[in-house]
């Protein structure tokens, strides 16, 4: 790659010069395609990353500073820093994210809990409720400290004196 060449192509293309734009993605290519095909992202294909890396160079040429004289090294960190931040910000995200999480299947009514409950199911609960209490007051304080080691701490294992 012939970096004085590089430098004259990023000025034109700061100058809106559309043949010079053709002529940078043109040598930045092989550099593309290379970081594509080592590149894994999920839900992106190889177009799309080779997309991403075209964006990140034009990016980098519109914020490069002409007086530096070093735009090949700077459009590359772009690309690749732009290659790892999508790599993370798409490592974060779930895969119900998004339009993802819209989809509905045909069964949906059947994963939904039954909301009513019945009067004779109720009833009873109130009366177990009741048994346990009644049960709970007559325990004396070591058998109370076991329920609340076993149940509520959730320890498994209660040393014993």
């Amino acid at each position: 790659m012939n970096f004085d060449y590089i430098e004259t192509l990023v000025t034109r293309c700061k100058n809106n010069d559309e043949e010079a734009k053709e002529k940078l993605a043109y040598e930045f290519r092989p550099l593309i395609y290379n970081i594509s095909k080592r590149t894994f992202i999920d839900r992106y294909n190889s177009h799309d990353i080779i997309q991403e890396c075209y964006h990140s160079l034009f990016k980098s040429v519109s914020k490069y500073n002409l007086e530096k004289h070093r735009f090949v090294a700077y459009a590359t960190n772009a690309i690749k820093n732009n290659m790892n931040d999508l790599i993370k910000r798409t490592k974060t995200r779930r895969s119900a994210e998004g339009s993802d999480a819209l989809g509905l299947h045909d069964n949906v009514e059947n994963n939904f809990p039954e909301l009513e409950i019945s009067t004779e199911t109720s009833l009873c609960e109130m009366c177990d409720y009741e048994d346990l209490k009644l049960a709970l007051k007559n325990l004396n304080e070591e058998e109370v400290e076991l329920i609340d080691f076993v149940f509520y701490k959730n320890y498994v294992s209660v040393k014993t004196c």
